[in-house]
């Protein structure tokens, strides 16, 4: 709990601390005797109208009345962390997008734009990593012209939850009916744990570049030639794939991109009638031990909040949550385009 019923209680948050971490408690005097308090911890994003709005690290934003505080005081801007590797959001940010680059890219102030015709959310949106050298809103207009010239609707990816995570953008965006379509999780952990496994009961083959086999078993179908040069994108790439019975239907994939210190892992699929076999473990330990020889210590992956099998999985091999990330889609696109051109992940 975050106030000690030992000490007199008192609000020692104002209007000022607006863009800071804060645990607030309020008091719900219709509520049964047992429920009558609620702790509420993450940035107060706002302090308009006698509410405060205050936006937790998953990215849910709540909203509480002046008048039910009881107490309330500033907290560090980042719980340390127990386990894992230490990083900055904005390092695992430019680490994340190195190891899925769009086809086409643009500056705008310290934001950059991407596209890559549509494959995956990731690929199609504004990464904004600071400040975009104009207002807000004239930032937002030039985002949404870049976009349409494409024949995509706009997409601006934020994060919650961390040190320099965004917030304040997030409560901007939702201000001007952005809405917020996809929400996951970036995970982060020891990567020699990984590489630390028994020899695998099945082989696992490794190669640089996805071969037809591979792509059969991704989830994404029909894939283009720019979607094919996002999937080989990254400073060290590679592709791990379990043979099944069938040549043609491997038993399992996956995907990772050695960046420096990092290994990045994504696209680990097992074939449904094969799961709890161990597959997926033998693919990250396959590609684990080639990140090693390589200098990588740390490891990272997007985890999608719905996903408890998966969040489970990568639970046991020692992954914590690093921060949350969300992509807003401009208003007008709700209304006018839902073609789903644009990926989840």
């Amino acid at each position: 709990m975050d106030f000690s019923s030992r000490i007199r209680l008192e609000v020692r948050v104002t209007p000022a601390d607006v863009g800071k971490r804060v645990s607030v408690r309020q008091l719900d005097e219709d509520a049964p005797k047992s429920e009558r308090f609620t702790d509420t911890v993450g940035v107060l994003t706002s302090w308009d109208g006698g509410v405060l709005l205050i936006t937790r690290r998953s990215g849910e934003r709540v909203r509480i009345p002046e008048s039910s505080l009881v107490a309330g005081k500033v907290v560090p801007s980042a719980p340390a962390r127990r386990r894992g590797p230490s990083a900055s959001y904005e390092e695992l940010a430019r680490v994340a997008a190195r190891g899925w680059q769009p086809v086409e890219r643009e500056r705008l102030g310290d934001w950059e734009l991407r596209a890559a015709a549509g494959f995956t959310r990731r690929a199609n949106s504004v990464l904004p990593l600071g400040d975009p050298g104009v207002p807000l809103d004239e930032a937002l207009s030039l985002v949404r012209d870049w976009y349409a010239a494409r024949g995509l609707p706009a997409y601006v990816q934020t994060a919650t939850g961390a040190e320099g995570t965004q917030e304040l953008l997030c409560a901007e965006l939702e201000g001007r009916r952005w809405t917020r379509e996809v929400s996951a999780e970036l995970w982060t952990g020891a990567l020699a744990p990984l590489g630390d496994v028994p020899d695998p009961a099945r082989p696992v083959v490794l190669s640089r570049a996805a071969d037809e086999a591979w792509l059969g078993r991704y989830q994404r179908k029909g894939m283009s030639d720019v979607a094919l040069k996002v999937l080989g994108s990254g400073p060290s790439v590679w592709f791990a794939t379990v043979p099944g019975a069938d040549p043609g239907s491997p038993a399992a994939i996956g995907r990772c991109v050695v960046d420096g210190r990092w290994a990045g892992f994504a696209a680990v699929e097992v074939d449904p009638s094969l799961r709890r076999q161990g597959l997926a473990t033998m693919v990250m330990g396959a590609l684990a031990r080639q990140a090693l020889t390589e200098g990588a210590s740390a490891a990272w992956l997007q985890v999608e909040t719905e996903n408890a099998g998966a969040r489970a999985l990568y639970a046991g091999m020692g992954f914590a949550a690093h921060h949350a990330y969300h992509h807003y889609r401009e208003p007008e696109a709700l209304e006018s385009d839902s073609d789903g051109r644009a990926g989840a992940q």
